[in-house]
């Protein structure tokens, strides 16, 4: 895993984890912080350490997929309160919130959960986008108000419609896929898929070692204009 301000940003609000656990099973979470520099830092920060301990502390072996969800959404919901009481709290902070994107791989079972915009992929013989942006301009493409090739350069793509920490409650999305051996997940902040196309980070991703990936994609998300903070996880069985 890597995070980078970018060539444009002075703070990184992105923040990142992974980790292995019990029976081979793999844990990874990206969060990307908003509210202004020092508040989505601090958004970001808050919520990768609140997801991580309670999603750890809850694993077990033998687990199943249901649980393995309902971990994941009270792991998230805690974070959310955890945030939301902190912005409550203090002028400072008001109005901060992150979104988060967080899957576990264990066994061949790949189960996604995000809110926001930040991404997860499956890279196999082809790229498929796991998850889906709660985002103003991914509900005008939905209405049929916008076009995929339109949406890419809309003014307004950096607002979203879900995160953490902005109410008391939050509403989260999970997916489940089949892993295959070869196959390798990608979690990015939008730094990273505002400044790759699909197609190269595809290249890029199957081309290579699993572990220069992420050096890889940073360095060609900052080489095609880097303008805001870049995460990359990618992780395989």
């Amino acid at each position: 895993m890597k995070t980078d301000k970018g060539v444009v940003r002075t703070v990184n609000q992105d923040c990142c984890f992974i980790t292995t656990l019990a029976n081979d099973a793999c844990f990874a979470v990206v969060c990307d912080g908003m509210g202004g520099p020092k508040a989505g830092d601090v958004a970001s920060r808050i919520a990768i350490k609140n997801i991580s301990e309670r999603f750890i502390a809850g694993w077990r072996s033998k687990i199943s997929v249901e649980s393995v969800k309902n971990l994941l959404a009270t792991s998230i919901s805690a974070a959310n309160i955890c945030v939301y009481d902190t912005a409550q709290a203090s002028e400072e902070y008001n109005g901060m919130g992150t979104t988060v994107v967080a899957a576990v791989l264990f066994d061949d079972i790949l189960v996604v959960s995000h809110v926001g915009d930040s991404r997860a992929y499956l890279i196999s013989r082809d790229m498929k986008l796991l998850t889906k942006d709660h985002s103003l301009v991914q509900e005008l493409v939905d209405a049929g108000q916008l076009s995929d090739s339109d949406a890419v350069n809309y003014p307004y793509k950096n607002v979203i419609t879900r995160a953490i920490g902005i109410s008391e409650h939050v509403d989260i999305d999970f997916t489940e896929h089949k892993i295959g051996s070869e196959d390798k997940v990608l979690l990015c902040s939008d730094g990273l898929t505002n400044f790759i196309c699909e197609s190269d980070l595809f290249r890029i991703i199957s081309e290579n070692d699993i572990e220069i990936v992420s050096d890889m994609l940073i360095n060609t998300a900052n080489k095609n204009g880097g303008g805001d903070n870049i995460t990359a996880v990618v992780f395989s069985k």
